[in-house]
Formats: C-alpha cells, sequence, structure tokens
C-alpha cells in the first residue's frame, strides 16, 4: 500500500488507531473517512498520541491516523501513506519571529532564508527519530543537518 486510497481496497484493514483530537473533529476521521469512502469494522481505538505507533507494532490495530513526521515511522520501519485526495492541507511549519529580535539579530533572518525549502519529511523523520528514540542532543542534531547541507 502506498496510498490512502489504497486502504479502502484492502477489507482485511479493519481496526484502526486514532488520537482522540482526531476522532473528535469534523475535519478529523470523519471527513477523511468521507473523502475516501472507508469503512472500518467497529469503532476506531483512540488513544494518546504517544500509544499508537506501539499499539500498531504490537498489532492491536492495523492502521493510524499519526504526524508525517514523527520519528517512530521510521524506527518502526512503518509506511506513510500518500494523500492522494489531498485531503489534508499541506504541513508547512513556519518559524516565528518577532520583528524587535529580527531586527536586533538580523543574522535569524538570513539563516531562515538558507533554511526554507530544505527539510524533507524524511530528514524530520529522522531528526526526530535521532532525538526521540536514540536520545540524541538536539543541537548535535541539528548541526549535523546543516553540515549536511551546508549550511
Amino acid at each position: 500500500m502506498k496510498t490512502i486510497s489504497d486502504v479502502g481496497r484492502v477489507p482485511e484493514i479493519s481496526r484502526l488507531g486514532v488520537g482522540y483530537e482526531f476522532a473528535e473533529r469534523p475535519d478529523g476521521l470523519r471527513g477523511l473517512a468521507a473523502a475516501y469512502g472507508l469503512h472500518f469494522a467497529g469503532e476506531p481505538r483512540t488513544m494518546e498520541l504517544g500509544l499508537l505507533y506501539r499499539s500498531l507494532a504490537a498489532h492491536q490495530v492495523d492502521i493510524v491516523a499519526g504526524n508525517s513526521t514523527d520519528g517512530a515511522i521510521k524506527a518502526l520501519d512503518f509506511v506513510a501513506l500518500e494523500d492522494d485526495r489531498h485531503y489534508f492541507p499541506p504541513y508547512e511549519a513556519v518559524p516565528l519571529v518577532r520583528e524587535d529580535s529580527l531586527r536586533r539579530w538580523p543574522q535569524i533572518g538570513v539563516a531562515m532564508q538558507r533554511l526554507a525549502g530544505k527539510v524533507s519529511a524524511d530528514e524530520m523523520r529522522a531528526m526526530n527519530l535521532a532525538v526521540e528514540s536514540q536520545h540524541r542532543d538536539v543541537g548535535d542534531v541539528v548541526r549535523e543537518f546543516r553540515a549536511g547541507k551546508g549550511l
């Protein structure tokens, strides 16, 4: 399976795991199921976000609604399915900086411009994995990433 549409074509996928918020939001599970025509046996198992991937690894659920940049996807060798019907808006992280900070330290703006568009979802997953699962120092992980990109 490579896309969310593929899920609807596999009847064996019946047990869904989702976070509490995703289960309740109109633009969450209900909207996703309607957009893709998805039907699951029984109610989805709702749980804390931190338990989603453990439940999937333990075969307690067949599929979960997670975040595309979670390190656990890489750690557990899961597949992030493509949203082929573009239900979810693009996730674009943006830095927020106060104007007075930019005036005081203009190099912040220069650094942000150099970084723009240079972090893929795969790279973000790898960095999250390094910090969350391998317990590496955030600063070291970022420095290595920057060095690899020539930044």
